[in-house]
């Protein structure tokens, strides 16, 4: 969750000046006061989400993507550099990734997938990559575990169904003043948090949403910033997503974007390069390319 921090300073300074003992004091103005914290109800927020929600069908961004792999409990951090790269995505699960080498602009990798089954050329490795987008079972590798699911489920924002019960909260932590949305969904004879969808006090703006698995555990924390409007419907220019569970985490940096244009459904089709190999992902072995 983002934290707001706001502090207060005040100095006062004495010195002595020759001979004679003279106070001299310098006023510091202080710091800028808190922003006043807005307010809003349970149903306008409500309302609000579901605007949002309603609001976006598709993007085409240019972006900055970086992914960290591995965290300090497992031993292993993993570091890979930021690229350059283009989204084009549209609901419910078409999506498509490329990312680019910085300067030179040559294509690091490809990635479309259509929400059932993901197709990945990698150049440099001159590898054509295919695999199940709802694959659950996570890879003691942290990179492997990424899924172009996990990108749309950060870019668009899933409606709430009505059937589903939402509790509202005031949440606070130190300076950081928040209203949350739990939804929750009932499964079986149990109730589970299905996602909380978390609102900044200082703009009610929507600052980050949690997602939960069965088990109780956090799935995804999703952080996002710097909201925008230019160039079509309110859209965040910083997207933060963590993976605790498959041990990532990436960044998205959104530098241009598109809402809402027509997409083809051609451009969501990627065809096994000649000469590449095939390689499926999940099976023990590679099938060299026709």
């Amino acid at each position: 969750m983002r934290r707001v921090f706001c502090s207060f300073l005040l100095i006062a300074a004495a010195g002595l000046s020759g001979c004679i003992s003279i106070s001299k004091r310098t006023h510091v103005p202080p710091a800028q006061a808190p922003a006043p914290l807005q307010t809003a109800t349970r149903s306008e927020l409500i309302a609000k989400y579901a605007q949002l929600a309603e609001s976006v069908h598709s993007i085409n961004a240019a972006v900055t993507m970086q992914l960290t792999a591995g965290s300090a409990y497992s031993g292993v951090i993993e570091q890979y550099h930021q690229v350059n790269g283009f989204i084009l995505a549209q609901k419910p699960s078409d999506i498509r990734v490329i990312g680019q080498a910085p300067v030179v602009s040559k294509n690091i990798f490809d990635m479309v997938s259509d929400g059932d089954t993901y197709h990945i050329f990698i150049p440099s490795k001159n590898q054509f990559l295919v695999g199940s987008a709802k694959q659950e079972k996570t890879s003691s590798k942290p990179i492997e575990n990424l899924r172009p699911q996990h990108l749309t489920d950060a870019i668009f924002w899933r409606a709430i169904p009505d059937s589903e019960p939402i509790l509202f909260e005031e949440a606070a932590q130190g300076t950081a003043h928040d209203y949350v949305l739990t939804v929750i969904h009932q499964a079986g004879k149990e109730w589970e948090i299905d996602r909380k969808i978390i609102f900044d006090r200082i703009d009610l703006s929507l600052s980050e949403i949690e997602t939960y698995n069965s088990m109780g555990q956090v799935e995804s924390e999703i952080h996002y910033s710097k909201w925008s409007s230019e160039g079509g419907p309110l859209y965040p220019r910083q997207i933060s997503v963590n993976r605790p569970i498959e041990d990532y985490q990436f960044q998205i940096g959104v530098t241009r974007v598109t809402v809402n244009e027509a997409v083809e459904a051609g451009r969501f089709t990627l065809q096994q390069p000649e000469g590449s190999q095939l390689v499926r992902v999940g099976e023990n072995s590679k099938e060299p390319a026709n």
